[in-house]
């Protein structure tokens, strides 16, 4: 081998660039791609199963609006009245709005209608589960620490709006099921002192059931919660790029780095094969499992009631808190306060969103978290109280959806519905004590034997007989560890809060 340098490379001539690269230095001499996306592509993301719930919401979101433009092609949300002369021989004749004949339309006459109607019904019924799985997931691990609140708010917001998005396209159909659910928002409005009527009116256009609901909540689902879906889910993308993804704890992940896979190619290609899975999913299901048949319904009429109409879950809870709030009224100054409508449909959800909104800020005052960024995920069993209180939630949730089907409960296994109404009300009281006490316990109890797994090592299944007389297993340290779990005994935690001290704090770098 000669040790003479070599000549350089000929440098490629202007024309012998590809396209692709004459086409990144025209776009990088106009707009910052390759200075913004270099590291854009690099960014880090943990993997673990929890993560992709959000990823499940968002791609759910995607089916919801392309079946969902789709359906406007055919749909018509007017509530003048034709006759129905299509090839539903049951209802042939029959009188109906026009979204409700439009509805029938798309199911029987439309070539693959009935699939795009029940792929777009059980997207969204994924896409609200989605969002509940995922705040669940960002509760129990304290990913709405500093810097992370405002994200929380957004996502708060965010299932909000996706309850109201998904009754307003629940009611588009006009059915009998549907117009039930609007008798009962009618009726929610009434119970506001002084304005109900107002409100009302204001929203029905005229007395109930009018000519115009039909055509506002369509505007209302096609584009106004849909913009500010689309909106929100923007910002809080952009957040989570920005103030970089939680981890779990673990060697070498500490608050000032994220270890994982870079977002291209290897998560790219984990999430896009989420999507297609979630896609193929929803096809699955609105192909072979039927929802939401109004057919079977029929058109909706103010002076029937559909036996055993239940909502979709998502609103189930409001539904069974209608129903366990005894028939409390009072008249002030010949006003009637209906406290038995007032107190379940509009002070309890307005609660329950109040609280998920103060959480994230209530704790970290009390813990004094708030002085510094948290990027660590907790287990929950490390944080006991929360984990309790979470559970109560959950417990309290439970018990209000099964009261929204407490008829079919009491029918299914033959007791009576007054007998199970109060069962159900007393479980509504003393259920989230029990949950909250329990958790925590088994909370603590587990992190004590985690700690003594630690302490003393695991079991080797070997047996021997000590010098006096005794016996006792042998046992060796331990080398696995689940994610986020401690490589070495915690102390004490603080016995308000239930937070084990934590590990020597590294300083988190401020943000410009």
């Amino acid at each position: 081998m000669s040790g003479e340098p070599r000549p350089p490379a000929p440098q490629p001539t202007a024309g012998a660039r590809s396209a692709g690269e004459r086409f990144a230095d025209a776009a990088d001499g106009r707009l910052p791609v390759l200075d913004g996306g270099g590291g854009l592509l690099r960014k880090a993301f943990p993997h673990h199963w929890s993560f992709f719930l959000g990823e499940l919401a968002l791609y759910s979101l995607v089916v919801l609006i392309l079946t969902g433009v789709w359906l406007t092609f055919f749909f018509k949300p007017e509530m003048r009245e034709v006759a129905y002369v299509g090839p539903y021989a049951p209802l042939r004749g029959v009188l109906m709005s026009e979204a409700f004949d439009s509805t029938l339309h798309i199911s029987f006459d439309v070539r693959g209608g009935l699939l795009m109607r029940q792929m777009h019904h059980w997207a969204a019924l994924v896409f609200v589960g989605a969002i509940g799985l995922h705040m669940l997931r960002i509760f129990f691990t304290g990913a709405f620490r500093r810097p992370r609140e405002i994200n929380w708010v957004i996502g708060v917001t965010l299932f909000m709006i996706a309850l109201a998005e998904g009754f307003a396209g629940y009611s588009l159909p006009d059915d009998l099921l549907s117009g039930t659910g609007l008798r009962i928002a009618q009726g929610i409005m009434l119970s506001l002192p002084v304005v109900g009527t107002y409100v009302s009116m204001f929203v029905f256009g005229s007395q109930f059931p009018g000519e115009d609901i039909v055509a506002r909540l369509y505007g209302l689902h096609i584009l106004l919660l849909p913009g500010a879906l689309i909106a929100l889910v923007t910002v809080h993308l952009m957040l989570v790029f920005h103030l970089k993804h939680t981890q779990w704890r673990g060697p070498g992940r500490t608050n000032r780095n994220v270890v994982g896979k870079p977002l291209f190619p290897q998560f790219t290609a984990s999430s896009t094969g989420l999507s297609l899975m979630v896609f193929g999913v929803l096809a699955l299901l609105g192909g072979i499992a039927q929802i939401n048949p109004v057919w079977v319904y029929g058109p909706y009429r103010p002076d029937l009631a559909s036996t055993g109409s239940q909502p979709d879950w998502y609103v189930g809870f409001l539904e069974g808190a209608l129903r366990l709030v005894p028939p409390w009224e009072t008249n002030v100054a010949g006003h009637t306060i209906m406290w038995n409508v007032l107190l379940p449909a509009v002070v309890l959800p307005g609660l329950l969103f109040l609280v998920l909104y103060a959480y994230p800020f209530v704790e970290q005052r009390l813990t004094g978290e708030w002085r510094e960024e948290q990027h660590l995920c907790d287990r929950p069993r490390e944080r006991p109280v929360r984990t309790g209180l979470g559970a109560a939630g959950i417990t309290f949730y439970g018990v209000l959806l099964l009261a929204g089907g407490n008829d079919i409960l009491a029918f299914s296994f033959r007791i009576s519905v007054n007998a199970l109404t109060w069962i159900l009300r007393i479980t509504l009281v003393v259920g989230p004590v029990i949950a909250f006490l329990l958790t925590r316990r088994l909370c603590r109890a587990v992190l004590e034997a985690e700690q003594k797994r630690l302490v003393e090592g695991e079991e080797t299944g070997e047996v021997r007989q000590t010098v006096e007389g005794g016996y006792e297993s042998d046992h060796r340290p331990v080398t696995r560890f689940p994610p986020g779990a401690p490589r070495k005994p915690l102390s004490p935690g603080d016995s308000r809060t239930g937070t084990p001290s934590p590990e020597p704090p590294e300083p988190a770098p401020r943000r410009p």
